[in-house]
């Protein structure tokens, strides 16, 4: 692979920060002897709670005030849901109340973090991770594709739940549940951004759970799973882990291959060749 272009790239993986840390080595500890059903229901505790979060931005405000002591945060936090959400969740929580936040919305993410890491968790004991990483991918691929549908579905005057309802059709008896899950979670804005944004953010946490980087390819016309696998292994070796090929088909770039991986780019296509060739005989 010919490296013809590099550029500054933001990664999209969010992390839960210093703060967060020891919470998602709990949940991982958990994760290990948990059944993919239980992990489900932690994950519906916690996304519920960073839901609430989103709703009451008081709430909030009163669990990551860093004026009140840590033990005046968590006792608000058991009034309020011991009952309600189960222990594992309640443990969790707790743990993050405690810690010290940048602001609410901090908080109210990292819970959010928390559960959409829980939903992979389980997707991973079940043996489904690398699908629904690939089901997330090729569903952020239909609605690039589709203007219609991604404004239907990125429209914030729209209520969520008929939104959901339409994810719901699309993916039904088509993809995992998990998936399905996820999908209707980017409809909020995951993270605080578009739909499409947020599957991709999602993508890309799926694969660092499988300890791999995403390598997003265009080419022109569809690799063979030979051509996907060898370009795979050559990334592989470059990067020094191991790495998960997503391809977009783009007929506009003619011909070769754009590779995307972390903070680099690959341009290797006809049509910046042939860009490169007009400015140049234009100067």
């Amino acid at each position: 692979m010919e490296a013809v272009n590099r550029e500054s790239y933001v990664p999209a993986a969010p992390s839960l920060g210093s703060s967060g840390a020891g919470v998602a080595d709990r949940l991982d500890a958990f994760a290990e002897g948990a059944t993919p059903d239980a992990l489900s229901g932690l994950a519906d505790d916690l996304l519920a709670v960073a839901g609430l979060l989103g709703r009451e931005p008081g709430l909030r405000r009163a669990l990551s005030d860093p004026a009140r002591g840590g033990d005046d945060r968590v006792e608000l936090l058991r009034s309020l849901l011991r009952g309600k959400v189960g222990d594992q969740a309640l443990e969790l929580l707790e743990a993050l109340v405690s810690a010290r936040w940048k602001g609410p919305n901090a908080l109210r993410d990292a819970v959010e973090r928390l559960g959409v890491d829980a939903l992979l968790a389980g997707a991973g004991r079940a043996g489904e991770l690398a699908e629904v990483e690939d089901e997330l991918f090729r569903f952020g691929q239909v609605i690039d594709g589709a203007p219609q549908l991604a404004a239907v579905l990125g429209d914030p005057t729209a209520p969520v739940e008929q939104r959901g309802a339409l994810v719901e059709d699309l993916l039904s008896s088509k993809a995992k549940a998990t998936t399905t899950r996820l999908a209707r979670l980017a409809l909020t804005g995951f993270g605080g951004r578009s739909v499409a944004a947020s599957l991709s953010r999602l993508v890309e946490m799926a694969a660092a759970r499988r300890d791999q980087q995403i390598a997003y390819v265009t080419s022109a016309v569809p690799l063979s799973d030979e051509d996907e696998e060898r370009l795979g292994a050559i990334l592989s070796r470059r990067y020094g882990r191991p790495v998960s090929v997503k391809v977009t088909i783009d007929p506009e770039i003619l011909g070769g291959l754009s590779v995307q991986i972390g903070s680099d780019l690959y341009d290797g296509t006809v049509l910046r060749r042939l860009s490169a060739a007009r400015a140049a005989l234009t100067k």
